[in-house]
């Protein structure tokens, strides 16, 4: 299938996973605080499965809503026996797949058993697969990608849940991350490049556990281990950690927007802490871009850290000329184009006594539709600063992603097709600076080579 032809099929989610496998651990009630911490990535549903794997069904409780509205008494789940456990926090792209039906984890029974299977990402050529599945007579109850798995593992004549996925994981093309189990074990998997995060820790007192981010591993007191490598699959079960390669992997090509964006400050992505990195994109923002102003203000959360290093290396203080009302949603994440234009100023606030006949650097992390952008303008000059000059640590976002951040239509970018010159009189900024490709490659630390950078060069990596 080629680029342009993607976005004719319904996007689905881009989520955070966990599951781990551990006797005598209450690891329900381990999940729960781990989805805690992926909550970030998915605001839409909240799920949990737990399996005794003794030849019981497995428990699943799932619903619509944050985490604390599925499972308002967490500490009910420690009552739950159990030596496996995953959870899913869920966001989804479109209207179709904000249903209750596509909440997850999935749990379906098929010859062999039971399956609950988790997913982070876009599958490229799900429509082909579902198309073909449906030719033979499958039928689909849920829009996901794991559904789909899922009908491919019961196509297959093994009994064994790893022969089943070493055989039908290697059609998927795409950037994902699955966590599965049939009840007895957990299997982790990773697409061949590696576009989505997906990483291991010790549980203290035995056990493993797996995770879209190292942040659920310090909420629960597990010891990270490693990264999946791109095209492993992990196997975790009372032997404890059983690798296996199931993809050739041509290199790894982690998203940069989870350094950028995506991930939390305090999560660590292929040795690289995100708080430290996002630091660093500011730094060298400030030598790319500089301005004569009076202070430095970022816009919260996910820009603080890049306008405190723009505000060291400039010698400029920093101060808060943004509060965040923290009971409102990441605007990013918001589903459609109304809710985002409708939610930053009841989201953001400006401190007018700080900004107020000030000359401020505004920083913020990237401009999308630019939606965003105008109305903190907007919101700056009515609490009275006297210029405001907006500088993104990242380089402008040119064309869309399709590998599981929801990043608009091309012709919606504000980048698109127009210069950098030109984006003020947009934005009504006095200024703007983008850091370029080359300092964020600097700045994240990696080679180049081994992030995706799509969204800005227009170089896809397609399996």
């Amino acid at each position: 299938m080629g680029i342009e032809n993607l976005r004719a099929r319904e996007l689905n989610e881009a989520c955070g996973v966990c599951g781990g496998f551990a006797e005598d651990q209450p690891l329900a009630f381990l999940t729960c605080f781990s989805l805690y911490a992926l909550q970030h990535r998915g605001q839409e549903s909240a799920g949990i499965a737990a399996g005794p794997g003794e030849g019981r069904k497995m428990w699943l409780k799932r619903g619509m809503g944050l985490v604390s509205d599925v499972f308002p008494d967490s500490a009910d789940l420690k009552g739950i026996v159990c030596r496996l456990a995953l959870g899913h926090v869920r966001y989804s792209y479109g209207e179709g797949g904000r249903s209750p039906e596509n909440t997850q984890p999935l749990k379906l029974r098929y010859r062999h058993g039971e399956l609950a299977i988790i997913h982070n990402g876009y599958l490229l050529n799900a429509g082909e697969l579902r198309e073909e599945l449906e030719c033979q007579g499958a039928i689909f109850q849920t829009d996901t990608d794991s559904e789909l798995l899922a009908h491919m593992i019961a196509r297959q004549g093994s009994a064994k849940l790893e022969e089943a996925l070493a055989e039908v994981v290697p059609r998927l093309k795409g950037a994902y991350a699955f966590i599965v189990s049939d009840g007895h074990k957990v299997i982790g998997l990773r697409d061949g490049f590696g576009f989505r995060p997906l990483s291991v820790a010790s549980l203290e007192g035995g056990g493993y556990f797996m995770a879209s981010e190292t942040c659920a591993f310090d909420t629960i007191g597990a010891e990270f281990i490693r990264d999946l490598e791109p095209g492993e699959m992990l196997v975790l079960d009372e032997r404890g950690l059983h690798s296996r390669r199931i993809i050739d992997s041509p290199c790894s090509k982690l998203c940069v927007f989870e350094y950028i964006y995506f991930a939390r400050p305090d999560s660590n992505l292929q040795g690289r802490n995100v708080h430290l990195v996002r630091r660093e994109l500011g730094r060298q923002l400030a030598r790319e871009h500089p301005v004569e102003a009076d202070i430095v203000s970022g816009v919260p959360d996910s820009s603080i850290a890049a306008a405190s290093g723009f505000a060291e290396e400039a010698g400029l203080p920093y101060e808060m000329g943004l509060v965040k009302n923290r009971y409102i949603g990441r605007t990013f994440i918001k589903p459609t184009q109304k809710m985002r234009e409708e939610g930053v100023d009841i989201k953001l606030n400006p401190v007018r006594k700080i900004v107020e006949g000030k000359r401020v650097v505004l920083v913020d992390d990237s401009i999308v539709r630019g939606t965003t952008s105008v109305k903190l303008i907007k919101i700056m000059r009515r609490a009275g600063a006297r210029e405001v000059h907006l500088r993104i640590s990242s380089p402008p976002v040119k064309g869309s992603c399709y590998y599981g951040i929801d990043i608009p239509d091309a012709h919606e970018l504000i980048a698109y097709n127009r210069r950098v010159e030109e984006i003020p009189s947009v934005t009504g900024a006095d200024s703007i600076g983008y850091l370029s490709m080359e300092r964020t490659v600097e700045a994240v630390g990696l080679p180049a080579e081994k992030l995706c950078r799509a969204c800005f060069t227009g170089d896809y990596p397609v399996l």
